[in-house]
C-alpha cells in the first residue's frame, strides 16, 4: 500500500508538471548506520571520532560519501518532500532514520543560528505520509495507543521544522491491511485529490521562535510576556509547549484555521 501511495503521488505531481524524484531506500540498499565510512579522506580527529563534527567538515570540503551527496542534491532541488512509510513502533523504519541521521548534516540542513523559523529549508514544504497498523480510534486521546499528535511531534517538530521546513498536515492511511479494497482505493483517491492542491495548503502551527529567549541566560525558554499572554488560554501553545494545560486539539494533524 505504501508503494501504491508513492505511485499516486508521483502520478499526481507529474501530471501537474512537477519533476518528481523518488528515493526508494530499500531498492537503493541505503545504509542506515552513521559511521566513518560516510566520509571520504582523512578524519579531522581519528583518535576521538565525533560523527557530527566530522560530517560537517566533510560537507564543507565536499568529502561526503556519494550516496549522501546525491540525496542532499535531491533535497536542494525540492520544493516539497514527501516521506512515505509504514509506522514502525510509533516511529519511522530504521532505514529512514538512517537517511535523516546521515543526510541532514549540520551546515547543510541546519546550524545553531539557522533552525526552526529561520531554518535552512524554510522555503520548502514537507509531508509525512504514513500507514498505521491500528485503527484511527486507537490513536485518539482516549485510545489504547494514545494521541497521534504526541506521536508525530518528534518527527514533525524535532526533525522537519527544526530544519526549517513548512510542515504540512500528515497524510495518515489508517489500518489499510484490514480495510476492504474499495475503501483502500478511496484512500488513494483522496490522497490524489489532496495533492492537486497541496502547494496552496497552510502549514501546521508551531510556536514561533520569537516566543523564546534564545540565550543560555534565558534557558532557551518562553519569554515571561509570552507565558503571561497564554496564561488565560484554555489550551497550551502546541503539543509539547503545553504549559501544563490540555493539548491544543489536532495541533500536529490539521492546520489551524484563521
Amino acid at each position: 500500500f505504501n508503494a501504491a501511495a508513492r505511485d499516486v503521488a508521483v502520478q499526481a505531481l507529474t501530471k501537474q508538471g512537477y519533476k518528481v524524484l523518488v528515493s526508494d531506500l530499500y531498492a537503493m540498499n541505503f545504509k542506515a548506520s552513521a559511521t566513518a565510512e560516510d566520509i571520504k579522506g582523512d578524519l579531522k580527529n581519528p583518535e576521538h571520532f565525533i560523527y557530527n563534527d566530522e560530517m560537517m567538515a566533510a560537507w564543507q570540503d565536499g568529502r561526503l560519501s556519494d550516496d549522501i551527496a546525491e540525496e542532499q542534491h535531491k533535497l536542494e532541488q525540492a520544493e516539497l518532500v514527501i516521506f512515505q512509510f509504514p509506522l514502525y513502533w510509533f516511529s519511522i523504519p530504521a532505514i529512514i532514520k538512517g537517511w535523516i541521521d546521515r543526510v541532514l548534516t549540520q551546515g547543510f540542513a541546519f546550524t545553531m543560528q539557522k533552525m526552526y523559523d529561520n531554518g535552512i529549508f524554510k522555503d520548502k514544504k514537507a509531508i509525512l505520509s504514513l500507514t498505521t497498523g491500528g485503527t484511527e480510534s486507537m490513536f485518539k486521546p482516549d485510545g489504547v495507543h494514545g494521541d497521534v499528535n504526541v506521536l508525530l511531534w518528534p518527527l514533525q517538530n524535532g526533525v522537519l521544522r527544526f530544519c526549517g521546513f513548512q510542515v504540512l498536515a500528515p497524510q495518515i492511511f489508517w489500518c489499510p491491511a484490514h480495510t476492504p479494497p474499495d475503501a483502500r482505493n478511496a484512500m488513494l483517491e483522496a490522497w490524489r485529490e489532496r495533492l492537486n492542491g497541496v502547494f496552496a495548503e497552510k502549514p501546521l502551527s508551531f510556536a514561533p521562535t520569537e516566543y523564546f529567549d534564545l540565550t543560555f541566560q534565558g534557558g532557551f525558554c518562553l519569554r515571561p510576556e509570552v507565558k503571561e499572554k497564554f496564561a488565560s488560554e484554555s489550551y497550551g501553545i502546541t503539543t509539547a509547549q503545553h504549559l501544563g494545560k490540555p493539548l491544543p486539539p489536532d495541533n500536529q494533524t490539521k492546520a489551524k484555521q484563521s
